[in-house]
């Protein structure tokens, strides 16, 4: 084994922060931070409540290599990750973790603002040792429990500019949790095997195929629902409702596809669809706030205290 070991190189260290799963979570936290004000975002909010939360994030991360090592190593499609290789240590693995965390917290308590910063530490606490040590294990709706805490990264740019929790940064957090579960499942539904093989209790593990496929459904039109919301509360305008709406009915396409369960490549594509679709719709959600929100004269927090 100790030939085929060798030496850990930065990529080792950017492999254990999940850097697309981090990305995806910044352009959900950016588009928290313009969401939640009608003028610009301040620069070093934008650059260093980012930083910080990426820091964060990345830090949770680590400490899921580090847990899933021994169960990394007998799945083919992590088996090759650092910790699980031995490439880096657990020790080296902890102290990278330890690091990176502290610095993202002190740079959101100190540049940005204590309440991001708590924000963030509870969603470590909650990722990186709840549905890491616990959650994953413990039942197969482990992913619906645990969405919440990989959900907060709108609401930490919401908090980053706003220094206040409000009803429109909490529907952001909504739209993401109800995301999660037929994101995953898809995808759990390729690597039932591999779960059922490491005593995993993913859903399609513990209640079958058709159970998971029926969820999957039922969860993308209870989203398509949750992501009109927006729209019916005022905080966003047409734009907004029509590519949610577009958007949506790709992801019960092929929620529906994954129902008639003819297609093998459903699963993956699923999966990826469902990340092309989350990036998007925040997108969308983005441009139509500065094509519209922008129009009116009253902050998007007044806003929604006229209409909610």
């Amino acid at each position: 084994m100790s030939e085929v070991i060798v030496g850990a190189s930065w990529r080792d260290y950017l492999e254990m922060c999940k850097p697309r799963v981090v990305l995806l979570m910044l352009i959900c936290s950016v588009a928290g931070m313009f969401l939640a004000t009608s003028s610009s975002v301040p620069l070093d909010v934008l650059i260093y409540g980012n930083i910080g939360i990426a820091l964060v994030a990345g830090s949770a991360a680590v400490v899921n290599h580090i847990a899933d090592a021994h169960i990394d190593s007998r799945m083919a499609r992590t088996q090759s990750r650092p910790v699980a290789t031995g490439r880096v240590s657990n020790r080296d693995a902890i102290i990278f973790s330890a690091v990176t965390g502290l610095i993202g917290l002190g740079m959101l308590w100190f540049l940005i603002n204590p309440l991001t910063a708590w924000l963030n530490l509870a969603s470590w606490v909650g990722y990186g040792l709840i549905y890491t040590f616990f959650l994953k294990r413990a039942t197969p709706q482990n992913i619906v429990i645990g969405g919440l805490f990989g959900a907060a990264p709108p609401l930490f740019g919401w908090t980053a500019v706003t220094n206040s929790i409000d009803p429109g940064g909490l529907l952001l957090v909504l739209i993401i949790f109800v995301w999660t579960p037929p994101h995953f499942w898809a995808l759990a539904l390729e690597r039932k095997d591999e779960y059922a093989e490491v005593g995993m209790p993913m859903l399609p593990v513990t209640h079958g195929e058709a159970y998971t496929r029926l969820h999957i459904l039922l969860y993308t039109i209870l989203l398509v629902v949750c992501t009109i919301l927006p729209y019916l509360i005022g905080m966003s305008g047409p734009l907004y409702l029509a590519g949610a709406l577009a958007l949506g009915g790709g992801f019960l396409y092929w929620a529906i596809v994954l129902m008639r369960n003819k297609n093998p490549r459903a699963p993956m594509e699923t999966f990826r669809y469902s990340i092309v679709y989350l990036g998007a719709l925040f997108l969308v959600l983005l441009l139509d706030h500065y094509l519209w929100v922008q129009g009116i004269d009253i902050s998007p927090i007044e806003l929604q205290r006229v209409t909610v």
